[in-house]
């Protein structure tokens, strides 16, 4: 349930409760009134036809002498004293009453009694109460809405909150709450959330670029030497010495080329270059450059489901997209599942999308749900890469508009999949 009807409920509940409280209380504190408006009454009704009784003989004021409806409890009152007791029993006409009684003379003379009848009262009470009923019942009808509209202003507040702390989990670190949230008159609790978040950005913000900076600074200064090292190698004797060399220092070119990619990704400072291209041609041609053992298929597009698929990359849809950067990112992939997967390494285009799947032991369960980490592989042989491949992969589609997930096969091996925008 939103938290708007959540709180709607709540003001509706409290507001019946208070209702239901403040009615209770006045039909209690009016049924009392009544009943010791009706005892006074009885009171005063018993002594002037008590005055009337001894001076002519007669009743006055309805006055009965020895009732047989007379309560049990006034049948045989003290002498001169008068008294009074509610009668709940309803005869006919008569309701709830109200009897008052006094001995005419000594003991075993006849009781003088007065019957007060209750019921107009008590109907005027019943009016009351449907009188209270209804309009509680239009009070709750006119503040539910308001209610609603009050908890739609706090909910679309804490929505907004919301909405941007997802944005900055997805790597938004521009995104904020705006300041006629975050700097409001009249703070409240969510305002002082939505601040916090915005401050929390700033900070995330401010450490993610000095990261990001650092690590271009260093990619930058280790390029220049490590050219010089490449170079120098040539000057070494042949031998297995200068293969081993050569290698490392290739490898560490690698790294600082990797370096500068991803700062240049993070730093939002590239631009795809599109042009029109067969899908299938550009991805055989990325994994030919790894000179890696891959099978590659082509299928037809799932439009076609029933047709038989082809093996080659002679044929499947033009899309218009950077074929450099798709390259890249493909190559990756692919040398990513050799180094931690196990063969066959496959790679499927069906219209505009891109399988890569290994046979091995899958992504891990940290990678599926956190994402690649750099510097981070998950893997503990030694020469397994730096962990930059999928960072770069997922970069550079982002660039291309392009989405990549990563996600394991049910009978097992990683699967990564590269759907093309249209």
């Amino acid at each position: 349930m939103p938290l708007r009807w959540k709180i709607a409920a709540l003001a509706a509940a409290a507001a019946c409760l208070v209702a239901l409280t403040v009615g209770v209380l006045v039909h209690v504190w009016t049924a009392m009134d009544v009943r010791s408006r009706a005892e006074g009454e009885a009171t005063n009704t018993v002594y002037s036809a008590m005055d009337v009784y001894r001076r002519t003989g007669t009743l006055a004021g309805g006055a009965e002498l020895d009732p047989a409806e007379l309560p049990t409890a006034l049948r045989h009152p003290a002498d001169g004293d008068r008294r009074v007791a509610y009668d709940g029993r309803v005869e006919g006409n008569l309701g709830p009453s109200v009897w008052g009684a006094q001995r005419v003379g000594g003991a075993g003379s006849p009781v003088l009694a007065v019957r007060i009848n209750m019921s107009p009262q008590l109907h005027d009470l019943r009016r009351l109460d449907a009188s209270m009923a209804v309009a509680s019942l239009l009070s709750l009808a006119a503040a539910l809405p308001l209610a609603v509209y009050g908890a739609g202003l706090v909910a679309r507040r804490l929505r907004r909150v919301a909405e941007t702390a997802a944005r900055i989990s997805a790597g938004d670190l521009d995104a904020r709450t705006g300041p006629a949230l975050a700097h409001a008159r009249g703070r409240d609790e969510v305002t002082d959330i939505a601040a916090t978040v915005d401050l929390m950005a700033d900070s995330l913000g401010r450490r993610l670029r000095i990261e990001r900076q650092f690590t271009a600074d260093v990619a930058h200064e280790l390029r220049t030497p490590v050219g010089g090292l490449l170079a120098a190698t040539d000057l070494l004797p042949p031998g297995e010495t200068e293969d081993l060399l050569r290698a490392r220092v290739r490898d560490l070119r690698g790294l600082v080329e990797d370096l500068l990619e991803i700062s240049r990704l993070d730093a939002g400072a590239e631009a795809p270059v599109r042009a029109r291209v067969p899908l299938a041609a550009v991805v055989a041609e990325a994994v030919a450059r790894t000179g890696l053992d891959t099978e590659v298929s082509v299928a037809e597009a799932p439009d076609a489901p029933h047709a038989p698929a082809v093996e080659t990359a002679e044929t499947a849809e033009t899309v218009e997209t950077d074929p450099r950067r798709l390259e890249r990112i493909v190559g990756n992939l692919v040398i990513n599942a050799h180094r931690h997967g196990r063969t066959p390494v496959r790679v499927t285009v069906e219209g505009r999308t891109v399988v890569v799947r290994d046979h091995g032991p899958g992504f891990p369960a940290d990678l599926l749900l956190d994402g690649p980490r750099r510097f981070r592989t998950g893997a503990t042989e030694r020469g397994a890469g730096h962990g930059l491949g999928l960072t770069i992969a997922l970069g550079q589609a982002r660039v291309l508009g392009a989405e990549l997930r990563l996600d394991n096969a049910p009978d097992g091996g990683a699967v990564a999949t590269l759907r093309l925008p249209r």
